[in-house]
């Protein structure tokens, strides 16, 4: 079995909840070059009846984060699964991350694992806007745990006092701050923007062209 070429050059994407980080993943993710982990997709994809699936919903349900050791080995397994199917080559992949790290803990158990290249985030002024979002996709994706106010208030309490942080440690000089109030397009344009010159410096080998 080949050993993975650790550290993974990477881009993180931060903000708060509903600010539209699983939004712009998914649309980036079917972007040639670009290979997008979510966790929260990680934990929705467990067996619901294994004890570990039983576990992690049960601490999204009430607004928690899941463990850190559980949440690393988790991404780790995920990671190396895609890698060994070949889904996710590193030498021809940026890796995009949605949702880890989420505190310092987990910031440094990853350290040896991705190479921080970028990381964009998703500025939000208005939290009351972030909770309407949020409410929506309860309604149209029939996901219990966004549908609490209550659950989702205590998401940006813990994302105030365990992520903030995290973000405070990386260098300004590879943050790019996108406002989350922007059209879709808009968005995404500004992640494009800001990633392209990174994926061009990380997989400097020629690509082939377009037919």
């Amino acid at each position: 079995m080949q050993q993975a070429p650790y550290p993974f050059p990477a881009a993180l994407i931060f903000g708060v909840p509903g600010a539209g980080k699983g939004t712009q993943g998914d649309i980036l993710r079917h972007v040639p070059g670009f290979f997008h982990v979510s966790s929260g997709v990680v934990f929705r994809s467990l067996d619901p009846d294994s004890p570990e699936g039983r576990s992690a919903h049960e601490f999204i349900r009430r607004g928690e984060l899941v463990p850190d050791d559980m949440t690393i080995r988790l991404f780790t397994d995920h990671l190396e699964t895609e890698r060994l199917t070949g889904r996710f080559d590193p030498q021809a992949d940026l890796l995009l991350l949605d949702g880890i790290p989420r505190n310092i803990a987990q910031q440094t158990l990853l350290e040896k694992l991705i190479d921080v290249r970028l990381v964009l985030h998703l500025v939000c002024r208005n939290k009351e806007e972030m909770i309407e979002r949020i409410k929506r996709r309860a309604r149209l994706e029939n996901r219990d745990d966004d549908a609490s106010e209550t659950v989702t208030r205590k998401r940006f309490e813990i994302y105030d006092r365990d992520t903030v942080p995290v973000l405070e440690r990386y260098p300004d000089s590879i943050i790019r701050r996108i406002e989350s109030s922007m059209t879709q397009a808009e968005v995404l344009l500004a992640c494009l923007e800001a990633l392209v010159p990174v994926f061009k410096d990380c997989m400097p080998r020629e690509l082939p062209a377009n037919p």
